[in-house]
């Protein structure tokens, strides 16, 4: 649910619209899948939820319930591409949630988002390309880093924000 959010928006903003959501459920220390269920779509847009994204979360509650989506026990016995086939069948999550959830939550070590564009621009910079590898072309480059590719994945992010940090300020 925190990846619904965070999809194309700048993390300060999604990070606000999870705590306006979150606020929805003070006894909770996240919302349970039935009370999310339970609140009307207004109340979320109020959060700052889109349509689409309201969608999505009503997706994976019902799919919670249903036992498609893992517990966190569950998941550790489920390979990387065994939960990636399972959640991708959820509204709104694609391949790209699956693969942050499986770095950033479940501390998966050998997950590289290839269609992620700041892995793809890291590579760029890190091995001063000219343009960034195609997603198939940086699988295959990236093979040798196995079993350490969420860590490579780190620094590939590490290497734009370095870049862009030392890059002059554009002109108006």
């Amino acid at each position: 649910m925190r990846a619904i959010a965070h999809q194309q928006l700048h993390g300060r903003a999604a990070e606000a619209i999870l705590g306006r959501f979150t606020a929805l459920f003070p006894n909770e220390a996240f919302p349970r899948p039935d009370s999310v269920l339970a609140v009307e779509e207004t109340v979320l847009r109020g959060c700052g939820f889109s349509g689409s994204k309201i969608a999505a979360l009503r997706d994976i509650c019902a799919k919670t319930l249903d036992g498609t989506v893992p517990t966190r026990r569950a998941s550790a016995r489920l390979s990387d591409a065994e939960l990636i086939e399972r959640l991708t069948s959820i509204r709104g999550v694609g391949r790209w949630t699956v693969e942050m959830l499986l770095i950033f939550t479940l501390g998966r070590p050998d997950v590289l988002p290839v269609d992620d564009f700041g892995v793809r621009e890291g590579y760029r910079v890190l091995y001063e390309l000219e343009v960034q590898p195609k997603p198939r072309e940086l699988a295959t480059l990236a093979e040798p880093w196995s079993p350490y590719r969420s860590t490579a994945t780190w620094y590939l992010y590490r290497a734009v924000e370095e870049a862009r940090a030392q890059a002059p300020a554009s002109r108006a």
